[in-house]
């Protein structure tokens, strides 16, 4: 990782004025897509959930709206050139950049603080929560404030232009969609601290009545439950109280991220919460022996009621 100036890199064709001329404009157009007028990005593309493991995307979602307008498939792209969300073979660059989003150690400081949720006490560039939020800092101080100029935020991260291009290429491919061409609708700030935290928790064993307490798992009205008050938005503890609390959508309303969705045999008899994440895909924690996942909304086996959207009551 290269911030102001510590490395830079130079590709044959970038002193070709009008070649660099044709890489920013198609940049432009990458990066129009991405923001979208949005301040958190799109929702993950199939691509994004095959590839990014899932305690790094929900890093990514968790540091990308102390942004506004940092989309966070821009922070996941940068985890994936730099190395591989962590998996590279060595984690230190021959310019002594280390950690997962490769920072120079004197880089990192400067954007360490203060230490996130999960993070290391004292920070350092090892350790991924700090890692990922110390680099969201550094774009937002280099124009991604606001989705500015997200042009100059990753040239500030490797003064080159074929890692710009680079990064904005591979975060579109990370950004899901509605339709042809078209970006999903982003989660507001709330919505995607609820959708990183459950993210996160893909995996945990299902238990009736369990709410992830420690040494417990979920089951589905305790997962929503915890993933709204990580976003600290209080919602009853069951699935039928919490479909009563609302507000409720009207039928049609299109979902957005966030969105918890109900199913049983009526709106009096809800049996089954998840937490919609878009693209028609739901966390869910299902039932015994099925451990939280990500899965399609509409299935044979659940009749769906309707649905809520708590961020709605702030």
């Amino acid at each position: 990782m290269a911030s102001a100036g510590t490395r830079i890199a130079v590709s044959a064709g970038v002193g070709c004025l009008a070649f660099l001329t044709l890489a920013v404009g198609a940049a432009t157009g990458v990066v129009t897509a991405l923001t979208g007028g949005t301040s958190a990005g799109a929702a993950p593309s199939d691509s994004a959930l095959a590839d990014i493991p899932p305690t790094m995307l929900a890093l990514y979602q968790q540091a990308a709206p102390t942004c506004p307008g940092l989309p966070w498939t821009v922070l996941a792209a940068i985890g994936k050139v730099e190395t591989d969300h962590g998996r590279a073979p060595s984690l230190v660059s021959t310019a002594g950049a280390v950690g997962p989003m490769q920072f120079l150690p004197a880089t990192f400081q400067q954007y360490a603080l203060p230490v996130p949720h999960g993070g290391a006490e004292p920070p350092t560039p090892w350790d991924p929560a700090d890692a990922v939020h110390a680099a969201a800092r550094l774009l937002c101080a280099h124009g991604a404030r606001g989705g500015h100029d997200l042009q100059a935020a990753v040239y500030a991260y490797n003064h080159a232009q074929w890692y710009v291009d680079k990064v904005l290429a591979q975060a579109a491919a990370y950004a899901g969609t509605t339709g042809p061409g078209r970006p999903a609708p982003a989660p507001s700030q709330a919505a995607a601290t609820a959708i990183a935290f459950a993210r996160a928790r893909i995996g945990t064993p299902y238990e009736w009545g369990g709410t992830g307490t420690p040494g417990h798992g979920y089951d589905c009205s305790g997962l929503t439950q915890a993933a709204y008050a990580a976003a600290r938005i209080p919602i009853p503890r069951v699935a039928q109280d919490q479909y009563n609390a609302g507000p409720r959508l009207p039928a049609g309303t299109p979902l957005l991220p966030g969105d918890l969705l109900f199913y049983g045999s009526s709106p009096a008899a809800i049996t089954h919460t998840a937490l919609y994440t878009d693209n028609g895909r739901i966390i869910e924690a299902p039932r015994t022996g099925i451990p939280v996942r990500e899965a399609p909304y509409r299935r044979q086996d659940l009749h769906f009621v309707g649905a809520t959207r708590p961020t709605a009551r702030r």
